[in-house]
């Protein structure tokens, strides 16, 4: 089939994990058979040799919330083309996508990743009631009752007047080909014998927690365990936060933003992954954990155990004290807990092996691309 896929607030190439998200769906939706255009912003560097073909075209002055104004250039694109299917990234301020297909008679996709629905108190929720007609509620349902299918994490980000036929919940996934245990390349830090090392990678921002993995890492060798490092990989604007809280710590090093295709090699050169959420951080995670998480996909198929806290939606993806372990994020001394119990290697191997085993089987992109071709093709 053909596919158009709108995704004008991404770069790609990039390092964050929107960009990563559309760069390996539609990849592997090129592998299945199917004709792939994506509408991307450039991002920096080159794109890997693919069948996808890219159109360099981001929101206006790189702004999501203008987005909408490229309605008419999508709409030509997809004229040009001709396509069964347009999926579209969805953006609050968005529509393009579904505008689109509906124009050239394709099948509207809308790709959910944040919530539709507002959270109890929301600013935008507030605003939109004193505009007194709800323009921005009307307009996001608007969306949802002109796509033909909802593809989302969790059932949870859309409206529940949306009949269940047209979601399927789908997580995110990790390139178990790239990254696996033995990945080679250049790697910005060292480790000396007998050492842990505990990675975070991802968005400095208060909700992803870089700076609670900061602290408990740093209060773990205040105490003795010198053999516990920690690199924290990734950009944001809690960055100086998170160095702030190491102090003169020279056990806790910070990277900055690396390009991810060097992201395989830094993961097969730590021991343990962690994830540590902030849910209280970020009101709209009042809906319920929405986020597919791409960091936990990507440090288990490298093989490492993942530390995260008990959310119930974590459960579903890492079993607990199997590919890693979840700790009580309302006990202060959990995290440091549970990295510390990690410390023994052997411990540590088994349930990397078990991480890695568990994402090969069903958070890979492949798999996740393959759910998603069964429900274009019913379409």
């Amino acid at each position: 089939m053909k596919v158009l896929y709108s995704a004008i607030d991404q770069r790609v190439p990039g390092i964050k994990g929107g960009s990563v998200h559309v760069q390996s769906v539609a990849e592997g939706l090129a592998r299945l058979g199917h004709e792939v255009r994506v509408i991307a912003a450039p991002g920096d560097g080159d794109l890997p040799a693919s069948a996808v073909h890219w159109v360099a075209l981001g929101a206006p002055f790189g702004l999501p919330h203008l987005r909408l104004l490229r309605r008419r250039a999508v709409r030509e694109i997809a004229r040009r083309m001709q396509p069964d299917v347009v999926i579209e990234r969805y953006h609050n301020f968005g529509g393009e996508g579904i505008l689109a297909a509906e124009a050239v008679g394709a099948a509207g996709i809308l790709e959910v990743n944040a919530p539709v629905v507002d959270y109890p108190g929301s600013r935008k929720q507030v605003l939109d009631r004193a505009l007194l007609v709800e323009p921005m509620r009307r307009w996001r349902e608007r969306l949802c009752r002109a796509a033909r299918l909802i593809v989302t994490p969790t059932a949870a980000t859309v409206p529940p007047w949306v009949p269940r036929d047209r979601i399927i919940e789908v997580e995110w996934g990790a390139d178990t080909e790239r990254f696996h245990p033995h990945a080679t390349g250049p790697v910005p830090f060292t480790r000396e014998a007998g050492e842990t090392i505990v990675v975070f990678a991802g968005a400095f921002r208060a909700w992803h927690g870089a700076i609670g993995l900061v602290r408990a890492v740093a209060a773990l060798r205040a105490r003795g365990r010198r053999d516990i490092r920690a690199v924290l990989i990734g950009d944001g604007p809690e960055l100086m936060r998170a160095r702030d809280a190491r102090g003169g710590d020279p056990g806790i090093a910070f990277t900055g933003g690396l390009p991810h295709a060097q992201m395989p090699a830094c993961l097969a050169a730590a021991d343990i992954g962690v994830a540590p959420f902030d849910v209280a951080a970020h009101p709209p995670l009042a809906l319920g954990f929405y986020w597919s998480p791409l960091k936990i996909f990507e440090y288990m198929a490298a093989g490492l155990p993942v530390v995260a806290p008990a959310l119930s939606r974590l459960h579903a993806i890492v079993r607990p004290d199997q590919d890693g372990l979840l700790y009580d994020p309302n006990d202060p001394a959990g995290l440091e807990r549970a990295i510390e119990t990690l410390t023994d290697r052997a411990l540590r191997l088994r349930m990397g092996r078990s991480a890695r085993d568990h994402v090969v089987q069903h958070f890979s992109w492949a798999a996740h691309c393959a759910r998603l071709d069964e429900a274009i093709g019913a379409l």
